[in-house]
């Protein structure tokens, strides 16, 4: 993933997830990586999981699944990607906007019966279509006892 971003992995070095989830790196400062089970997680402070050029150059060859949040301005991000396809994605006040495919109807039916009323997906849904589309329940625990590889790479160039 480093290397698809352009980074330089030995430029990268150890460190825990930030303490105070409200507090994190801007722009341009250093992203975290850590590898949880088979999956690559990533700590993006510069928004890179929400620009489709860059995500769909990730995940080419593999499953690409990204969520972003930015709760004071009520901007919520969703994508799911395989093989450079976009296969579902949420988009801030744009909802969902694209059909629901078939390995999430379940998911979606649980979340529906969790959240009638649809919060953020920060509030709670994104986590259940990360837990269903890679077999990983992310929790705060699960995190801050990850060790991450924190470093920069170069601002990625769109199409």
């Amino acid at each position: 993933m480093v290397a698809r971003l352009g980074g330089r992995w030995e430029d990268f070095t150890p460190g825990p997830f930030p303490d105070d989830p409200d507090h994190y790196p801007g722009p341009g400062e250093a992203l975290g990586v850590t590898a949880i089970g088979d999956w690559t997680f990533v700590f993006d402070p510069d928004w890179l999981g929400t620009c489709e050029d860059v995500i769909t150059r990730l995940s080419q060859g593999t499953r690409l699944v990204s969520q972003a949040a930015l709760g004071i301005k009520c901007m919520d991000y969703f994508y799911w990607y395989e093989d450079g396809e976009i296969r579902f994605c949420f988009e801030a006040d744009d909802g969902y906007v694209m059909e629901t495919p078939a390995e999430l109807t379940d998911t979606m039916a649980e979340i529906d019966r969790l959240y009638p009323s649809l919060p953020h997906l920060y509030d709670g849904p994104a986590f259940l279509l990360v837990e269903r589309l890679t077999g990983i329940r992310v929790t705060e625990h699960l995190l801050k006892g990850s060790t991450f590889m924190w470093g920069v790479v170069p601002q990625p160039t769109t199409s």
